[in-house]
């Protein structure tokens, strides 16, 4: 920290909250917007503000959006019938750019952790056995990551959802394309044997 400019150890106090994001990283993005035109900074600054006031979460889904409920649980295109879970936003992201899945989904914010004091009231479960009981769903894809946490969570959700009469899945996974049996460890290769299908 500089401790003769407070303002700028402000500035890099803040910038050292974002995630990724160390002091030295925070302190050389400051020094970037100090160098930056005027106009560049306040561009930066009306633009986080102008995402607060405006981005907020699906009541339906729990994504990201500026309306309500957001254009993914509104398109008519979409295959209301499958409904894919993730833990995050920036899952749902991902699946969306894979042009995969065209169902609609459900962002459960965070995965069950014990140790870290998560348990289900804090994700967003109760809102989607609700969405059960009122929309027209056949297939639940289970999107959660591939840790222990997300396993867990994906063990969880199928103990909801099955009594229901669902059908639920999970995404597959094992070796990714182009790489070398070689450099995979051993528990991704066990998971590509085990989930081994017909050729």
């Amino acid at each position: 920290m500089i401790g003769s400019l407070p303002s700028f150890d402000r500035l890099v106090a803040e910038l050292s909250k974002l995630p990724g994001i160390g002091g030295k990283t925070a302190t050389r993005l400051a020094f970037h917007l100090l160098r930056a035109s005027r106009e560049d900074s306040q561009a930066l600054a009306e633009a986080v503000l102008e995402m607060r006031q405006k981005v907020r979460f699906c009541s339906n889904c729990f994504h990201v959006t500026e309306a309500d409920p957001c254009t993914i649980c509104t398109d008519p295109a979409r295959d209301e019938t499958r409904i894919c879970i993730v833990q995050e936003p920036q899952d749902l992201l991902a699946i969306e750019r894979s042009h995969a899945f065209r169902g609609r989904y459900h962002v459960l914010h965070g995965v069950l952790s014990p140790l870290d004091g998560i348990g289900p009231d804090d994700l967003k479960i109760a809102p989607l056995l609700n969405r059960l009981k009122r929309e027209p769903v056949e297939e639940i894809l289970l999107a959660t990551n591939f840790t222990v946490e997300g396993e867990a969570t994906a063990l969880y959700l199928s103990g909801l959802v099955k009594p229901l009469g669902v059908r639920l899945t999970r995404l597959a996974h094992g070796i990714p394309t182009g790489s070398d049996l070689e450099y995979i460890d051993a528990a991704t290769v066990q998971q590509a044997v085990d989930s081994r299908r017909e050729y």
